[in-house]
């Protein structure tokens, strides 16, 4: 009997491999995720739809910027957008990104709130 047989999986984990069609996406969608403007865009429609205005005063971005990300965000059908009067009002259509986007908060917060963040304020990822 090996050791890895006694080791349960982790919360949550894929159930088998991905695929290689799997793996692209996921990396075509995190890095869609690789921009700060689009995390703060992504985090506050978590909470709850929103519109161009409310997003473009959280995220600190100039407006077209802000429509920018979104648009990006909208192609890859990571948010939704629906119109309210002369207002679009943009949101998360699922869970799963709401949670992908919580989790790498967690991480973050995981990391710098570590002594060893402490001690290298700046440590990369990469």
């Amino acid at each position: 009997m090996s050791a890895r047989m006694h080791l349960s999986p982790a919360h949550g984990a894929h159930p088998r491999d991905p695929s290689d069609e799997q793996l692209a996406y996921a990396a075509d969608l995190l890095g869609l995720l690789a921009d700060r403007t689009r995390l703060v865009l992504l985090h506050t429609l978590g909470s709850g739809e929103a519109d161009v205005t409310t997003l473009t005063e959280t995220c600190g971005a100039a407006r077209p910027a802000v429509s920018q990300h979104l648009a990006k965000l909208r192609l890859a059908g990571l948010v939704t957008a629906r119109k309210e009067g002369r207002r679009m009002v943009y949101a998360l259509p699922d869970g799963h990104l709401r949670r992908l986007v919580s989790e790498a908060l967690n991480l973050a917060d995981h990391h710098l709130g570590s002594p060893s963040a402490a001690r290298s304020e700046t440590a990369p990822l990469g």
